[in-house]
């Protein structure tokens, strides 16, 4: 068995799980780029997968996450390879993709699936969408990831699992294609596995509204964002967007762009509080 995800932290909650049931032990893959944002049109071909790879050297290239995109830990192509490979030297292996309701593990289901379609009938959904949990203190909840679960609940969550129909593999590929096609750079989940986009600047203006006339750093600005925003996305692209505001004049930055801690930023055109001199009076 060759379970999927499509965030970090799933990795080790799912790994949990298998301490509890050992017929869930299996090789555990993770899908490791962002598809919820970026170009992904024609992204199955050298210039589309080209694009993207280039887009994001730009994105991460001032600041933080600088050279990311150039060390090699992020290779979904090679992934997928190296999955249909092992699928099709072992007739009898299974694969389970697990995801949770956000818009994170819905793009990369569906950059995942539409590339299976020769493995109908030995991959598996297992979709936790809407669906209630029992978290640690005993009380209901509605995760929007998996690694909000507790092991055990992902042993109950087991029971979801089912095919992915050849159905769904000749209209969702055909869905991502039209998202490709519309050549958009931020996806948002309406609902069920629906996804709709917006412009590249669609959570500009969300983040600026925590942006102060005084010098405040991204670190902060980044926490206050985070707790107060349903509708976020991650560091690296909030920085990109915070570097375009910065070269449009819209605000300001001092400090040191390798370090969020060291990094400030204010809106623009404000000016420095004046002070006051006074004249000492000789007698």
């Amino acid at each position: 068995m060759i379970h999927i995800v499509f965030q970090h932290a799933d990795v080790e909650a799912l790994r949990k799980s298998f301490e509890l049931d050992p017929t869930m032990e299996g090789e555990i893959v993770e899908i490791k780029d962002e598809y919820a944002v970026g170009p992904i049109k024609e992204i199955y071909t050298e210039e589309g997968i080209e694009a993207r790879l280039q887009w994001w050297k730009e994105v991460l290239k001032d600041g933080h996450y600088n050279g990311i995109a150039d060390d090699g830990h992020v290779d979904d192509n090679t992934e997928v390879k190296e999955l249909k490979k092992k699928l099709t030297e072992n007739p009898g292996e299974i694969v389970w993709i697990w995801a949770a309701q956000n818009k994170h593990d819905v793009s990369g289901y569906y950059w995942l699936m539409s590339q299976l379609k020769d493995f109908q009938g030995r991959l598996f959904i297992l979709y936790l969408n809407n669906l209630p949990f029992i978290n640690e203190k005993g009380n209901i909840f509605y995760p929007t990831s998996l690694f909000q679960i507790q092991p055990k609940e992902f042993v109950k969550a087991k029971k979801l699992a089912r095919p992915i129909t050849l159905s769904e593999f000749e209209i969702d590929p055909d869905e991502w294609a039209k998202l490709g096609a519309e050549d958009k750079g931020v996806r948002l989940l309406e609902g069920g596995k629906k996804l709709v986009q917006k412009g590249y600047d669609y959570y500009d203006d969300e983040l600026v509204k925590f942006i102060t006339k005084d010098w405040q750093k991204i670190s902060k600005l980044f926490q206050q964002y985070y707790g107060k925003v349903k509708d976020t996305t991650g560091d690296a692209y909030l920085l990109w967007r915070i570097n375009e505001m910065i070269a449009s004049g819209k605000i300001e930055m001092q400090g040191n762009r390798q370090s969020m801690k060291e990094f400030e930023v204010r809106l623009a055109g404000t000016e420095a509080p004046k002070v006051e001199v006074v004249e000492e009076q000789t007698a």
